[in-house]
């Protein structure tokens, strides 16, 4: 069973999932600086996983991992790691809806119904 969140206990864990989600954005910055020069090589030849390109790629994507599984194991849903976009399962007026929040904000102020998104996004 997925772990349902009010407004105030989502609100309470932004303080702790800021700086991971932080973080987490950190290494994807980084991830897509190192692929970007070598993707082309990568397509054309096996993969060389002595090189330095292909270790640092490593070690941002074992990064990106533990920050993300960590993030999960609070309960929400990491919707979007290149924005900093996380869901908390909610209930309103009885049916169940995502708090959503984005890298940045203060608060969770916005929801949106299971089946939508970022863009459907409505105030609480």
């Amino acid at each position: 069973m997925k772990k349902r969140f009010t407004l105030e206990e989502a609100n309470n864990l932004l303080p702790l999932l800021q700086p991971l989600l932080g973080q987490l954005l950190e290494h994807q910055a980084r991830l897509a600086t190192l692929y970007r020069p070598i993707q082309p090589l990568l397509r054309q030849a096996a993969l060389n996983v002595g090189s330095a390109d292909t270790t640092q790629l490593t070690v941002e994507m074992m990064a990106i991992e533990k920050l993300s599984a960590e993030i999960r194991s609070y309960g929400c849903l990491l919707k979007d790691i290149k924005v900093g976009l996380i869901d908390f399962l909610s209930e309103q007026d009885g049916r169940e809806v995502y708090l959503c929040w984005r890298y940045g904000e203060l608060e969770i102020t916005h929801y949106h119904l299971l089946e939508e998104g970022f863009s459907e996004r409505r105030l609480i």
